[in-house]
């Protein structure tokens, strides 16, 4: 498939999370069912740094794993079929290597390494400064999908 760009608005199409909950601003290249690439500008507006942590702020190793798991969403949902369709997490294991301050742009790289049956797993890194800052390995599932493939239940 052929790679295209999602600005802000053309995100939420096949992104399911919203404000105060989306963790990225723009994907600068996905490759359906492949990768995808973009990122979250980081501002000392966000929600979280007022409180995480007052006179140090730094973006939660939560929020950054979500904003990784976000970008691999988008890799699996922009795949025919699959536009605005909610996703799980099954699995993820993650290593944090840096902080990411206020100011700092978190360009999260994603890729699938494989897609059957409604479950993806895959990796995505994200860099702040040209360095790594986290990076994971996840699983992540569209119940919709993967329901297909679940052996049915008996009936009474």
């Amino acid at each position: 498939m052929e790679a295209f760009s999602l600005n802000c608005v053309e995100l939420l199409e096949y992104q399911p999370n919203r404000y105060p909950f989306l963790m990225i601003d723009h994907v600068e290249e996905v490759i359906p069912g492949v990768s995808a690439r973009g990122y979250k500008n980081l501002t000392m507006n966000e929600w979280y740094f007022p409180v995480h942590f007052p006179g140090a702020p730094n973006m939660p190793g939560a929020l950054q794993l979500e904003a990784m798991a976000q970008m691999l969403t988008v890799a699996i949902t922009t795949l025919p079929g699959n536009k605005g369709k909610v996703t799980h997490a099954l699995q993820h294991l993650v290593r944090f290597r840096k902080e990411v301050l206020p100011g700092q742009q978190l360009v999260i790289e994603a890729k699938v390494l494989s897609w059957k049956r409604g479950i993806a797993k895959g990796t995505a890194t994200g860099y702040t400064n040209g360095e790594i800052a986290c990076e994971a390995e996840m699983m992540i599932t569209i119940p919709e999908i993967l329901e297909q493939f679940l052996p049915k239940k008996p009936q009474n």
